[in-house]
């Protein structure tokens, strides 16, 4: 029997791939117990053909040419065909370290768990250990305490959402698959997983190594994608309203909704006089105001307090503090 499914998105990374390839490879499971699903994604460079090196070459690796579709649609592919009775996702840029698999999936048995969310670092692109932010990992909580999704949500999770962080039961994305065509699409998925879980903990055990590249999606300054990136959060504050509302206990939500908000406000000051009309009057219209500082810094608690008074004072403060 399949133990566990790794699933692998794949587009235009050729360079990243191996290495990401060999340490799914380099694990203390027997090949017979794990598979790696190699979703390449209509990928334009020599992916494909790397993708096929390996399952020709190893027996536990598959692969599966698709067109191009975004992350999403490739991770969902991969679900479809998925035989594990435990799923993991692995961005292919990414790496695990050697010999993690075997420990994640004796706990998840041991302690019936649905959902396991283990640790991780930034590395950049010459694999050195790296930490840009100041404060690395707020609000995290990797205490091994069994508790159910909602309570996880709001008590341990942070605001980190990476569906790359967790191995979890495969019959929990029956009717969870991720959302096509958004940017964002971790964070829209990951309270949707946890709600259906009933026995969720974490790990301390250092399993993933995520790769910061200066070109990603999330760093791009190309304008039509920081416009569809607006777009894209505005309908997820959309998404987090409606998940709320099935729930007694709302702070995550809240508190994600008023991240996510002054985020854009954010974005909308570096574009003063061309979006910040638009943008704070579509924020207005979700009727989120005024925001939760649940789980903020101070100073994201102080920008918080500020855009409830008035969010287009603080949209200008921050122009003018940048400029």
């Amino acid at each position: 029997m399949i133990k566990i499914s790794v699933i692998v998105p794949i587009y235009n990374v050729k360079r990243y791939l191996p290495k990401c390839i060999d340490s799914l490879l380099n694990q203390d499971l027997p090949k017979e117990d794990y598979e790696i699903i190699l979703v390449d994604d209509g990928s334009p460079d020599d992916c494909p053909a790397i993708c096929d090196e390996y399952a020709s070459t190893y027996d536990n690796v598959k692969v599966i040419h698709r067109n191009n579709g975004g992350l999403s649609a490739a991770r969902n592919s991969g679900i479809e065909v998925a035989q594990g009775r435990y799923v993991q996702f692995v961005d292919s840029d990414d790496y695990l370290e050697p010999n993690v698999l075997k420990t994640l999936v004796e706990k998840m048995v041991v302690d019936d768990l649905d959902i396991l969310r283990f640790n991780y670092q930034n590395v950049n692109e010459q694999y050195e250990v790296f930490e840009p932010n100041k404060v690395s990992k707020p609000f995290v909580d990797y205490r091994d305490e069994i508790c159910d999704g909602l309570t996880f949500l709001n008590e341990r999770l942070g605001f980190g959402c990476y569906a790359w962080q967790f191995m979890l039961r495969r019959e929990l994305l029956e009717g969870c698959a991720f959302k096509e065509g958004i940017y964002f699409e971790d964070m829209e998925w990951t309270p949707r997983l946890l709600l259906k879980a009933k026995r969720v903990t974490s790990t301390d055990l250092m399993v993933y190594n995520y790769l910061m590249r200066q070109r990603s999606i999330t760093q791009s300054v190309d304008e039509k994608k920081k416009r569809k990136s607006l777009d894209d959060r505005l309908s997820l504050i959309g998404s987090m309203k409606e998940q709320s509302e099935k729930v007694n206990d709302k702070r995550w939500f809240e508190g994600m909704i008023g991240q996510m908000a002054i985020g854009m406000i954010s974005s909308a000051s570096e574009d003063y006089y061309g979006l910040r009309k638009v943008l704070i009057n579509r924020l207005k219209e979700e009727r989120i105001f005024p925001l939760s500082s649940y789980h903020s810094t101070d100073l994201a608690a102080r920008k918080i307090r500020l855009a409830n008074f008035s969010p287009m004072l603080l949209c200008m403060m921050l122009h003018f503090k940048n400029q």
